[in-house]
């Protein structure tokens, strides 16, 4: 009996060692294939990080462009009725102011001292004068006096152009100093050589006896 046991464990010795020797590759294959798969969620964490936040940039940068835009409309916007203040302003001329800018000499106007003003007609706002010579250049408006002569006025300037019969003169009044004067158109010198020679009574003189 021993004998016929011992040769059965004989037997199944070689059957048991196989088995063994099967089912330890099989618990490391598991471990082996879980190291991969580890490390693919690792390396698919990265990517989902990448991915998300593009979106964000593309977000941020176009907030950024949209306020250069929206300001360049404003400013747009606030020309244009800055510019539409101004010619509405301008365009109001009274018909007497008119009437003053029709006896305005214009053209290159010879100065005492071989200075020059040119005085030109604003085309583009009809009453209007650009008033300009050597360090000085104004735009004038009409303006009405009492005394009947002609006068121009830049506001802003401070400058002020007169014009009587045989001369005109152009003066800063903000620094008290005039710019040109004597000057005379080819009217205004064909006057001043009348007076020359007939020259006016001064309000000095006696009375002619009757």
């Amino acid at each position: 009996m021993k004998t016929l046991i011992a040769s059965a464990l004989m037997l199944l010795a070689p059957t048991l060692a196989l088995a063994q020797t099967t089912s330890e590759p099989a618990k490391a294959a598991p471990k082996a294939a879980a190291k991969p798969a580890a490390k693919a969620a690792k390396a698919d964490a990265p990517a989902k990080k990448t991915t998300a936040a593009k979106p964000k940039a593309a977000d941020k940068t176009t907030v950024a462009k949209a306020k250069p835009t929206s300001s360049r409309t404003q400013l747009k916007s606030a020309t244009s009725q800055v510019a539409s203040g101004i010619m509405a302003a301008e365009a109001a001329l009274t018909p007497e102011e008119l009437a003053i800018s029709d006896k305005v000499h214009t053209g290159r106007i010879a100065c005492e001292l071989g200075a020059f003003v040119n005085v030109e007609a604003d085309t583009a706002s009809p009453g209007r004068f650009n008033v300009e010579g050597k360090g000085f250049k104004y735009r004038m408006t009409p303006v009405a006096t009492t005394t009947g002569a002609v006068r121009l006025e830049d506001q802003t300037g401070g400058a002020v152009w007169l014009q009587i019969a045989n001369k005109s003169m152009l003066m800063n009044q903000k620094i008290g100093q005039r710019l040109a004067d004597e000057c005379m158109s080819p009217q205004q010198l064909v006057v001043a050589e009348a007076i020359k020679k007939n020259p006016p009574r001064s309000v000095l003189e006696p009375a002619d006896p009757k």
